[in-house]
């Protein structure tokens, strides 16, 4: 539980984060927000499978900061030859994910924060295509997959169409990231909230 809280929470800083940098992208996931779910509404579940800039914008958050870069380590039940590498019996094995998914022969452009990417290149979270597998994959995929796609779409949709944020005047946005088992932001996100919706009631 409390490893499903804190990944969940740090990819949503990560995603609002690179959003709120990018003026065009917040355009076009507000432009979709208000064609999905109106002014005059709050984000219910049943919009979420609706919302596929916003669903391509989380995916490429993931890509660019897998919130558990190294996965959970793997042991071979027996040796076995990977890639004309031998991979002794009982070892320990990390998986690079991030490294993977900056990998300039597997994405264009790597370094850039791209979420169109995800709308032609139908990624997804069950790990059969290894250039993208931020929960894992096979018999190890994470079990919690379902919520947090669920969670992530609900908490960031909501946000982003409930409220105009805005950084602190002087601060800068800082990507830096710190490398543990979880990927997180050298320094903390600070964000302004402002009113979007004209209708109080609905912030009630």
């Amino acid at each position: 539980m409390i490893a499903g809280t804190e990944t969940s929470a740090t990819t949503v800083e990560w995603a609002m984060s690179n959003i709120m940098q990018n003026h065009n992208i917040i355009k076009k996931i507000q432009e979709e927000l208000v064609e999905i779910v109106g002014l005059n509404n709050i984000v219910q579940e049943y919009h979420l499978p609706k919302l596929k800039y916003m669903d391509a914008t989380i995916k490429e958050t993931l890509r660019m900061h897998p919130i558990v870069p190294f996965l959970i380590p793997r042991s071979p039940s027996k040796a076995c030859v990977v890639g004309g590498y031998t991979i002794p019996k009982g070892c320990s094995i990390f998986l690079n994910v991030w490294s993977i998914h900056h990998d300039p022969r597997y994405w264009d452009d790597p370094l850039k924060f791209n979420p169109e990417r995800f709308l032609t290149n139908k990624g997804d979270y069950k790990g059969n295509k290894l250039t993208f597998f931020p929960f894992g994959s096979g018999r190890r995929l994470c079990p919690g997959i379902p919520l947090a796609e669920k969670m992530l779409m609900l908490v960031l949709a909501s946000l982003l169409h409930s409220f105009d944020l805005s950084i602190p005047k002087g601060e800068k946005h800082d990507h830096t990231e710190i490398f543990s088992i979880a990927l997180k932001k050298r320094k903390p996100l600070i964000a302004i909230p402002s009113q979007r919706l004209k209708d109080v009631s609905l912030y009630m």
